[in-house]
């Protein structure tokens, strides 16, 4: 497996492998905010074909009770396995842990994630990857537009966890 930054040649290949939910075109926007500086969108690629992407949005989770408490904590995003046959076989560690290194180099002493309250198996892993919870809870929105272009919005309520990030010794 190789995890990379997303090109702009690999849009219509993710787009054909990991498809956008709901017509949101999730791939090009992160990508756009990766050429604008606001994050890095990585894609985790097995034997040529996308299996998972995340993105770190650098300045940290877009909820107002996560920026008062954790100010400049960037933000491990959106994290993806796909098809769901291929979870649980460490390709969302391997994403984390691309994370952590880039956070690292860019000198920053912690990386958060939020976590939905109701993904009980996701929370265990980020937990066994070292990440603490922090009792920070706030409501996770977006919308999406479904197959009759009706926009439908969501609030999930989720909790910032979040992982001291030590550099490597030298």
């Amino acid at each position: 497996m190789d995890i990379r930054d997303c090109r702009e040649e690999d849009l219509d290949v993710l787009e054909s492998h990991i498809p956008s939910p709901g017509r949101t075109l999730r791939h090009a926007k992160r990508f756009e905010r990766q050429r604008r500086g606001l994050a890095t969108f990585l894609v985790a690629w097995s034997d040529g074909v996308p299996v998972g992407t995340t993105q770190i949005l650098w300045q940290g989770c877009d909820a107002a009770a996560v920026q008062a408490r954790h100010p400049a904590c960037p933000e491990v995003n959106g994290l993806v396995v796909w098809p769901p046959r291929l979870r649980s076989r460490g390709i969302g560690s391997a994403l984390v842990h691309a994370a952590e290194e880039r956070a690292r180099r860019h000198g920053r002493p912690r990386i958060g994630l939020g976590v939905d309250d109701r993904n009980h198996r996701a929370a265990a892993l980020y937990l066994r990857l070292g990440y603490q919870e922090t009792g920070c809870h706030y409501l996770d929105r977006y919308h999406y537009l479904d197959a009759d272009g009706v926009r439908h919005e969501v609030a999930d309520a989720c909790r910032f966890l979040v992982k001291p990030l030590v550099a490597p010794p030298d």
